[in-house]
Parts: C-alpha cells; sequence; structure tokens
C-alpha cells in the first residue's frame, strides 16, 4: 500500500469508526510506513480515551487445567502431545488464586483451561466460582470478584449453570471467522457454525461475551483480519482477546515458517488499532503473547488502543506445564512480582490501572441499559 493510498482514506474518517468497511479495514493493517502506523496508534488511542477512558483494568489469569478433550492443530496443550505434564488445580486452589486477586485489588480474575465439559470439571468450575464470589467480598468489592471463564464449547445448559453460580464474563476465541482457513486448522469434529452458535448461547443466558483470533495465521489474509473484526461486530461482541500466531513444535503447525517478529508484532498492534477504531467502546486485552516477541509487546498494544492485561496468578509449580505457545513471558514471577512489573509497565504507557473494579465493557453495559429501556 503506498502513502497516497493510505492518506485518502482520511484520518478524520478513522475516527469515526464505526463507517469503516471491509476494505478500509485492510488497508489499515496493511500499513507499513512509520508515519502511516503512527497516525493509525494516535487514532486509535484518542478513540480509546474518548470512549473508555485511560483505565486499564487487571484481570488475574487462573490457569486451571491443561487437560484438552479437542485437538486444533496449533495448541501446544492439545490432546495428542504427549510431551505434556497434564495436572488439574483443586478447587481449594483455585479459590486461593481468587483471595490473591482480591487482596492485590485486581477487581476480576479469568478462570481459563483447556476445553473440557466432562461433569466433574464443570462442577468443579461452578463450585470454585460459587465460592470465589461468597469469599471474595469486601469493602472495596461488595460484590466480590468479577469472573470471566474461558474454558470452551459447552451445553446451553451448562454455561446457563455457570452464570448462575456467578460468572459473568465467558472468553470463547474463534481463532478465525474464514471458516475455509477454521476447518485447515482443527479436526474434522470441530465445526465452526458450532462455535458461532456457542457465541449466541453465550449473549441469550446473560454473559458478557468475548472472543477473538490468531494474528498472522499461515494462509491468512489482510481481507480474513478485516472480516475477523467485522464479526465481532455483526455478534455484538464486548471484549476482544487477540494476539500473534507463535507455531508451537510439538503441534501440526510447528514447522510452519515463522515471518519476521517485527512484521508479526506490526500486524497484531495494527489489528487491535483497527478493531478499537470500528468497535470504539469494547474491551480489548494487550495480550501475553506479544510479550512473547517484543519485550514491550504488552505496553505497545496498550499504546495501539488496549485497554485489559491479564497478570498471572497461577501456581508456579504448574505454570510451565500450560504453554499454548513456545516463549511465553511470566512463568518465573510471583504473582507479586507480576503485579509490580505491571505497575510499572502501564505507567510507562502513561495510563492509570482501574484498582477494585469489575472493569466491564462500556459496550455491555450500554446493552444492559438499551435493554431495561
Amino acid at each position: 500500500m503506498n502513502k497516497s493510498s493510505f492518506s485518502s482514506l482520511g484520518f478524520a474518517d478513522l475516527a469515526a469508526g464505526e463507517n469503516l468497511g471491509r476494505a478500509e479495514l485492510a488497508r489499515i493493517l496493511g500499513a507499513t510506513e512509520p508515519a502511516e502506523i503512527e497516525a493509525v496508534r494516535a487514532a486509535a488511542e484518542r478513540v480509546l480515551l474518548e470512549n473508555c477512558g485511560d483505565g486499564v483494568y487487571l484481570r488475574g489469569l487462573v490457569e486451571a487445567s491443561n487437560a484438552c478433550a479437542c485437538d486444533c492443530f496449533y495448541c501446544g496443550i492439545r490432546k495428542s502431545n504427549r510431551n505434556v505434564h497434564r495436572y488439574t488445580l483443586e478447587a481449594d486452589e483455585i479459590v486461593a488464586c481468587a483471595r490473591q486477586c482480591a487482596e492485590m485489588g485486581y477487581g476480576s480474575m479469568v478462570i481459563q483451561s483447556g476445553e473440557r465439559s466432562d461433569k466433574k470439571f464443570i462442577d468443579l468450575v461452578a463450585g470454585a466460582v460459587e465460592r470465589i464470589k461468597a469469599e471474595t467480598r469486601s469493602e472495596e468489592e461488595p460484590e466480590g470478584l468479577g469472573i470471566t471463564l474461558c474454558i470452551g464449547q459447552q451445553t446451553y445448559e451448562t454455561y446457563k449453570h455457570l452464570y448462575e453460580a456467578g460468572a459473568h464474563r465467558y472468553l470463547l476465541r474463534i481463532e478465525t471467522t474464514n471458516p475455509e482457513l477454521f476447518a485447515k486448522l482443527h479436526p474434522e469434529d470441530q465445526i465452526f457454525e458450532s462455535r458461532v452458535e456457542c457465541l449466541v448461547m453465550l449473549h441469550d443466558i446473560g454473559f458478557q461475551v468475548g472472543t477473538g483470533v490468531m494474528i498472522g495465521l499461515p494462509g491468512q489474509t489482510l481481507d480474513d483480519l478485516a472480516g475477523d473484526i467485522l464479526f465481532f461486530r455483526q455478534h455484538d461482541i464486548d471484549m476482544i482477546g487477540m494476539g500473534p500466531f507463535i507455531p508451537h513444535p510439538d503441534t501440526p503447525l510447528g514447522g510452519e515458517p515463522f515471518p519476521d517478529v517485527k512484521d508479526r508484532v506490526r500486524l497484531a498492534l495494527l489489528m487491535i488499532a483497527a478493531t478499537r477504531l470500528a468497535l470504539r467502546d469494547v474491551n480489548i486485552a494487550s495480550t501475553t503473547a506479544l510479550q512473547a516477541l517484543d519485550p514491550i509487546g504488552r505496553e505497545k498494544g496498550l499504546k495501539f488502543g488496549a485497554n485489559v492485561i491479564m497478570p498471572q496468578v497461577t501456581p508456579q509449580d504448574v505454570r510451565r506445564d500450560y504453554q499454548l505457545y513456545p516463549g511465553k513471558p511470566c512463568l518465573e514471577e510471583n504473582a507479586g512480582e507480576c503485579q509490580s512489573c505491571l505497575g510499572m509497565r502501564i505507567e510507562f504507557a502513561g495510563r492509570k490501572i482501574g484498582y477494585h473494579q469489575w472493569g466491564d465493557s462500556l459496550h455491555a453495559r450500554k446493552r444492559r441499559e438499551r435493554t431495561k429501556a
């Protein structure tokens, strides 16, 4: 893309966000000149500050289990990977992590795992959620910690059970919204339409709904990524988690050529910015995968329009066993060290931490208000 074609888009249109279509988004994602990238970054940061403020919301991340029933071709904890030491935390361990989040003022936590739907695990998660809501109430957090779940595809009944237990946000990444590309990344029994239907179920039950994609997949185009953003808009998504694709050596995609790291980071940052410009009031995470490729990747994500970070609180003795991709950062830091490091990173980005706040998506709050009206 040359400079003249980029400038013809007009940065007033960039700031207008809602009017961005597939072609315009693809052109933004194709920016390569430093001046072009900085113009996109500045526009995205302006839209973020105008719509969501300067707060960065923390979600203490607890990786509750690396056992998984799925065999995705890109994932380091896929069920066929025999090099993984499998674990599942006890309910007491999950609740202890939650107390740690509350004590550090995070306001919210994420319970993440491999995709499992067995009754024993669902009962474990539901029971832990109920205990967390009861045991983390305080003067600062009268309703207890906010809870996001990220445990994969489930039945409607299971989602409802987890919602009634006290979880109010759910993240179900779709990884790509191109059905043909999705099929190349998954076994035949993992179906794109089924995952989309789960997003519909989650909305129907009342969850704040999150999803996300990998950036830089083999065969992925800028048009595909632009289509991902339009999918987020079409499905009224409240929160987005995206990161660069990093090949794992113990997977079928582990031998894929790894494009230049700077290009991968550039595209991931532009994807955050383009999503912010198009969706404006959603929550967008600056992910650890960015930091895996760039020591200050998460800070850069905040400058390009992200407003959520997920610090590690998974017990250190199992943290190395939950590696979806190689080079995952923060494996050795304890929760206190991680908190101190993040505080400095967020300050470096010119933002402030929203302590003791759920930090719900403004997009979701607006939808609730419309529903009540």
